[in-house]
């Protein structure tokens, strides 16, 4: 059996979405001995290194980074990276938008951790929840687990969406204009909530309080049935790093840590708050996917929706921890 190689690809949040053409001139989906693995900093790659789950892979693991999901999808939908995991908002969003992806995997929260997806304000805020948001300026990733929170929150306070200025911001872009007041509240999730709440910021809308967010692996379409031994060997190695990092979190925060340049204190609250189980593909994923939908459709975001159960193949379930 070869030995497995990884090779790590960065790329920065101003190039990620550029460099995406270069990616997919590079690497060819043909090639069936390398899987092009798009990771969001901090997520698999950093539980694959930490558990060494990759030892032995009779592939090549090609990994590139993204710091947040929109710009992963966009590679995985491109074309320019074969497999992905984001939550369960930005992928029904980009699949909506027509992206050529599916759903592979699924995997749930291990437990309700308070401030893991959360809506944001300064300790000085007059804002206290999320009937006190309408007229305010709220900056989140258009598509994200925190705008589908920020929806939530104000379907449920009964205040239509259009009462509040949506400013769409990359993570960095949007801690920038919560530091400097240009924004009275961001909805956002770990590590970012860990990093303002440690400066001083405070919740007002808790998604403990509304249901976590599924993350799932997403697959470009195209790389499924090409892919599918190395796809399905990575899913199982996946949910093994996972088991292990429940197990050993000092050990997987101390490498998110070195991965991400996040203090060792915050890397282990993001695990923390980012603990997950794998789940299988049934109708509840579904009906919890074509929920996002209604929402996302009901804001004006989506105008013809796709059929919600198209966009999952449950035929990689039988993997095991």
């Amino acid at each position: 059996m070869p030995k497995k190689k990884t090779v790590v690809l960065l790329s920065t949040a101003l190039v990620a979405v550029a460099g995406l053409g270069l990616a997919a001139a590079t690497f060819s989906r043909n090639d069936d001995n390398v899987l092009r693995v798009a990771n969001q900093k901090g997520q698999v790659k950093a539980m694959m290194l930490a558990s060494d789950a990759l030892e032995g892979a009779p592939y090549t693991v090609e990994w590139s980074e993204f710091p947040a999901a929109q710009p992963l999808l966009e590679a995985v939908g491109g074309g320019a990276a074969d497999l992905g995991l984001a939550a369960d908002a930005p992928f029904i969003f980009a699949y909506q938008s027509g992206s050529p992806v599916k759903a592979i995997a699924v995997q749930a929260p291990a437990n309700q951790a308070r401030e893991a997806l959360a809506i944001l304000v300064k300790a000085g805020s007059p804002v206290r929840g999320a009937q006190d948001l309408a007229g305010e300026s709220v900056a989140t990733t258009r598509g994200s687990i925190g705008h589908h929170l920020l929806l939530q929150a104000l379907e449920r306070a009964n205040i239509p969406a259009d009462k509040v200025r949506v400013t769409f911001l990359p993570p960095g872009d949007a801690k920038a204009a919560f530091d400097s007041g240009a924004i009275d509240a961001w909805a956002t999730w770990t590590p970012y909530t860990n990093v303002a709440i440690k400066e001083g910021a405070r919740a007002v809308v808790d998604a403990k309080d509304y249901g976590l967010p599924l993350y799932i692996d997403i697959a470009n379409e195209d790389s499924i049935e090409p892919k599918r031994a190395l796809l399905a060997d990575f899913l199982k190695r996946e949910a093994k790093a996972v088991a292990w990092a429940r197990l050993h979190p000092d050990q997987f925060a101390q490498v998110l840590s070195k991965e991400t340049g996040l203090p060792l204190d915050i890397a282990r609250a993001s695990f923390e708050r980012s603990n997950r189980v794998a789940r299988p593909i049934d109708d509840g994923i579904v009906a919890h996917e074509q929920a996002i939908t209604a929402r996302f459709q009901k804001a004006g975001l989506i105008n013809s929706p796709r059929d919600v159960r198209l966009a999952f193949d449950g035929s990689f379930d039988g993997r095991k921890e």
